[in-house]
């Protein structure tokens, strides 16, 4: 059952509801930040845009375990880890590319942007309340949330120090970062997949 004290329907219902609304906004703001951050050349607003991608993924296989036993939750979860470890893989290798070609990143694109993206995932986190104590795949959607909260401000962070500095590397290094917040989110998403998993088969 979930936090809201309701019957098992309507904690499924509310679920559902609740992901469909995530998943919209978070494909929404993958191809807004998709298109601004490669207009941008921003490996930060790129970096975020695949982690919005492996949310809205995320969800959506969040949504599919909604009413379903603890093993298949348990599952999806573990293909979202998975799905999060590879994709900030691939942030990381556009990182080294732009490292290595080069970029110009657009500073005040940057920030509109990452606002824009900032304002999303808070009020994912405000949908996600009322679960983040609930079944491991809905903790994983708000363990992504939040990682995505603090991943927003420092791209907003790192748009200001490009236009301070004049320089590519706060947004290079930012991206780095995003990837490796993205790695660990996956990480810590499969061990608590593979807990439930454990204990499942124990009882």
């Amino acid at each position: 059952m979930a936090e809201c004290g309701c019957g098992t329907e309507q904690a499924d219902t509310l679920e559902k509801k609740t992901l469909m609304i995530l998943l919209a906004i978070n494909g929404c703001m993958f191809v807004a930040e998709l298109i601004f951050g490669w207009l941008a050349q921003s490996a930060g607003l790129i970096a975020d845009s695949l982690d919005m991608l492996a949310d809205a993924t995320v969800y959506g296989l969040s949504l599919y375990a909604v009413g379903k036993g603890v093993l298949r939750k348990a599952r999806a979860a573990q293909v979202s880890g998975v799905l999060q470890i590879i994709l900030g893989l691939g942030v990381l290798f556009e990182v080294i590319r732009r490292l290595m070609f080069g970029s110009e990143p657009l500073s005040t694109v940057i920030v509109l942007v990452g606002a824009v993206a900032l304002l999303a995932n808070i009020t994912c986190l405000v949908l996600l309340s009322k679960h983040k104590e609930g079944e491991v795949h809905m903790r994983a959607s708000w363990i992504f949330s939040t990682n995505d909260v603090i991943a927003n401000l420092g791209i907003i962070v790192s748009g200001v120090l490009v236009a301070v500095f004049d320089s590519r590397f706060p947004d290079l290094i930012l991206g780095a970062i995003i990837a490796a917040i993205v790695i660990r989110g996956g990480m810590t998403i499969l061990k608590e997949a593979k807990a439930t998993r454990d204990a499942a088969a124990c009882t």
